[in-house]
């Protein structure tokens, strides 16, 4: 039998050799950590390296990401394909699948991205979530762990504390966390800025918590036995040494997050009885490695074998189609044209697509406000998982995250609601669905200065940039019921992009009723033209609640012999992928004027040398919304104002 220390000295110079190599990484955690990771693989982690997507896989989500080395020599040495020893000796280069940090879809094994720390632990939550949930429906067909590897600064940063203490809340005994408790941050010792009894906290949360020495094999078996046996989430303090092995770095700050240097390397070679060249790890440790790679194969089979075709299909289940029941929806407000708020409109798209889909909804303790839960949805308890909605509570933070790890599921499609303004709590955790490419829906309702009297706290001025400047995000702010519709469509079908529907608190009034196929789903394009007047030599284009102000507007204009086409661009995203004919065509080549209640932000590139954008570069204020409006000069008078005024310049 291969000495346990072989088993994790291997990691431990794989991951010295590849931060040497690149002259760039953190070898401490990779070296300080290596036992516990020894045991969790060699003992506990049901996996397949030769179908790295099996859905009953236990997770291991590396939240401390700075340590990427460790996740990449168990990857390599239990045999994922393309985990392969020239991947690790081109870490942190450009093209390699093994970045300085985990990349989720680079390497088969990462199941995450992380690297911004908290965010694994709270991802992490969510997919524990979707266990328990799947569970549920499918019994002992979905039924494994997830572990989490953390770190000192993924318990301090704040998100942490929010997904955990919804764990315990929810009883998420498949939950295992295995901290890294060694005492050392990049300023120096913890204790600089950090004296929290995690322990403590911890247990305070409804979790089981104890403390063990990270270095002992047995006590790190015996502690994963009893988390697994716990009716409870559970933490896992691994007294560690940062850097172990190292004769003159461990212990220190200085291992964290530069290379040891060719000398420290020899004497931690000398220090550990590794005799053995760069990257070379003798076959009788490989093998051993492999071994306990291939060790769940029978457990694999029997899975494929037991569970019915039908099932499997199911869990890798694709988005329900949901045309029908939008285009009914379309053609029932075409009929009735409702005057209502988007987020109303919203809650009835949503009770016409949740029932049979793989929806799950949820809202930061703001569910009747954001109108994200329909008649068809039960909540989630700990006692009862069959649900299909789930009561965040006020935590922003984590509820994105979490339903980051619901989506890497890939059974469930969640959406999730607050206030726009809290996007600043949530964008973390977006821009990981972004960089991940995960579908996840966010409900942002209270949009604008057209929340009224909460005032400029509430009013989110500046969010929309934020939103349309963060890569493969689509941002949908729809005008009307029959744009709220097709914003939803888009949003549940594209699988690979996050969504956020941005919608009003005040009553908007139907303006589609002048399309002519009102079918189509007009909003794929990101902008078209709402109304068209011939021989027009003015645009006015807009998004959500100004749309009315541009059509109001430009019958005003006609009414001066001044023809105006009013463009909705509902996701500015998506007409930037347009040709340039279609968006010329769309925009027109007169004055070009857009309206919104926020920041300026990309507009300029739509409004050409002639354009000129009406909004507010300023905080709002505390008054009735229509107030407000007027107060900042976002109205059809002012438009038409401006409009003449631009006219007269020509």
């Amino acid at each position: 039998m291969t000495p346990f220390h072989d088993l994790s000295n291997a990691i431990r110079f794989l991951s010295i050799d590849a931060v040497e190599k690149a002259n760039s990484g953190h070898p401490g955690m990779p070296m300080g950590m290596a036992d516990v990771a020894t045991v969790l693989f060699e003992k506990h982690l049901v996996f397949n390296p030769q179908d790295a997507d099996w859905t009953n896989r236990d997770r291991f989500v590396l939240s401390a990401g700075h340590g990427s080395m460790l996740l990449y020599s168990l990857l390599y040495l239990t045999g994922y394909p393309d985990a392969t020893l020239e991947q690790l000796k081109n870490f942190r280069q450009l093209g390699s699948k093994t970045a300085g940090h985990p990349e989720y879809g680079h390497l088969s094994g990462v199941e995450m991205t992380t690297g911004p720390l908290g965010q694994g632990i709270a991802t992490a939550v969510g997919m524990a979530l979707a266990e328990r949930m799947l569970n549920a429906s499918y019994s002992d067909a979905i039924n494994h762990y997830t572990y989490v590897m953390a770190s000192d600064g993924d318990l301090m940063e704040g998100i942490s504390h929010e997904a955990a203490s919804l764990a315990g809340h929810l009883c998420l005994n498949k939950l295992i966390v295995l901290y890294d408790d060694n005492g050392i941050s990049i300023d120096g010792k913890t204790d600089l800025s950090f004296g929290d009894n995690s322990l403590v906290r911890f247990q305070a949360y409804g979790w089981n918590a104890e403390q063990i020495d990270g270095h002992d094999s047995n006590a790190i078996d015996g502690a994963i036995a009893r988390a697994k046996a716990s009716n409870k989430p559970s933490l896992i303090a691994c007294k560690t040494t940062i850097g172990f092995g190292s004769p003159n770095k461990a212990n220190t700050s200085g291992v964290h997050g530069s290379p040891l240097g060719s000398a420290e390397i020899q004497a931690t070679r000398a220090a550990l009885n590794w005799p053995h060249e760069p990257f070379v790890i003798p076959d009788t440790i490989l093998n051993a490695w492999r071994a306990i790679g291939a060790r769940h194969q029978v457990t694999y089979d029997q899975w494929k074998k037991q569970t019915s075709s039908d099932v499997q299909k199911k869990l890798q289940q694709p988005v329900v189609d949901i045309t029908d029941a939008i285009n009914a929806y379309k053609q029932k407000v075409k009929d009735e044209k409702p005057c209502l708020a988007t987020r109303v409109l919203s809650q009835q798209v949503l009770e016409a697509i949740v029932p049979g889909s793989t929806l799950i909804g949820g809202s930061a303790d703001l569910t009747g406000s954001n109108n994200t839960k329909t008649k068809a949805q039960k909540p989630i308890t700990a006692d009862d998982f069959s649900g299909n909605y789930i009561h965040y509570g006020v935590r922003e933070h984590a509820m994105a995250a979490i339903m980051n790890g619901l989506s890497l599921s890939k059974v469930f499609v969640p959406y999730g609601g607050t206030f726009l303004v809290f996007l600043d709590y949530l964008k973390p955790a977006l821009r990981l669905s972004a960089i991940m490419n995960q579908g996840v829906v966010h409900a942002l309702t209270h949009d604008s200065i057209g929340l009224g009297e909460d005032g400029p706290t509430h009013q989110p001025i500046e969010h929309l940039v934020h939103l349309r400047c963060i890569p493969n995000v689509l941002t949908f702010r729809p005008m009307d019921a029959t744009e709220v519709a097709e914003c939803w469509q888009l949003a549940v079908q594209n699988r690979n992009t996050p969504s956020v529907l941005v919608l009003t608190r005040q009553n908007l009034p139907y303006l589609s009723s002048s399309r002519v196929n009102h079918l189509e789903n007009a909003c794929a394009k990101g902008g078209y033209v709402l109304i068209e007047k011939p021989g027009a030599q003015v645009t006015l284009i807009s998004t959500g609640s100004e749309v009315s102000i541009a059509v109001d507007a430009a019958n005003a204009l006609l009414a001066m012999n001044i023809p105006a086409r009013v463009v909705s661009m509902p996701c500015m995203e998506l007409f930037a992928k347009q040709s340039v004919e279609y968006r010329n065509q769309v925009l027109g080549n007169g004055i070009r004027i857009a309206i919104e209640a926020a920041c300026e932000g990309v507009w300029p590139k739509y409004l050409g040398e002639k354009g000129e954008f009406i909004g507010i570069n300023s905080f709002g204020a505390s008054a009735p919304a229509d107030d407000l409006y007027e107060h900042f000069g976002i109205t059809a008078d002012i438009v038409v104002k401006r409009v003449k005024a631009l006219l007269s310049k020509q």
